[in-house]
């Protein structure tokens, strides 16, 4: 057994004077899982989170994942190079009460380390303050990648509780 550190961190656009850019020198592009493609969400999350103890939905059937994925609050967003080559995701619900919870994001392990995470980040915080949110959450903890809680405060997340898990690896 493991004790890992998780964190809850939220960005309130009222305490936030300035909406971080998005500034794409390599001139990826975003675009959103429209036709909601249960597989994607289902790949990227295999990909990304075997690096990362991500096992929740690993027993999920197809049903779960579409059922999942097509829930009209949810929406995942993709990131590709400027090759086209898949980059990395995120999938962010939109609760009623215009607070905005980033549920999974990361980075295909090959192109980790290369800015796409930041990249990813303020596009979360761009399309959440062009939706009207009064809020972004999410939680990240010591198994995440290295830099996920660097990232997140330095957008200008706050960490509103902490606490100490037993994780079985």
């Amino acid at each position: 057994m493991k004790k890992v550190q998780r964190y809850f961190l939220d960005y309130e656009f009222s305490q936030n004077d300035k909406i971080p850019e998005i500034k794409n020198e390599n001139l990826s592009k975003f675009f959103l899982n429209e036709k909601k493609n249960y597989e994607i969400n289902k790949f990227f999350y295999k990909q990304i989170g075997k690096d990362h103890f991500w096992r929740d939905r690993l027993i999920w059937t197809d049903k779960q994942w579409l059922k999942y994925s097509t829930n009209p609050l949810l929406e995942t967003w993709i990131l590709k190079n400027c090759k086209g080559e898949l980059v990395g995701y995120y999938e962010i619900e939109k609760h009623e009460s215009k607070e905005f919870e980033l549920i999974n994001m990361g980075i295909l392990s090959e192109y980790r380390s290369k800015g796409f995470g930041s990249l990813l980040l303020n596009h979360v915080l761009k399309k959440s303050f062009d939706n009207k949110a009064d809020k972004v959450w999410v939680h990240t903890c010591s198994l995440d990648h290295k830099f996920a809680l660097t990232n997140y405060l330095s957008r200008g997340f706050k960490i509103f509780k902490k606490e100490k898990i037993n994780f079985v690896a």
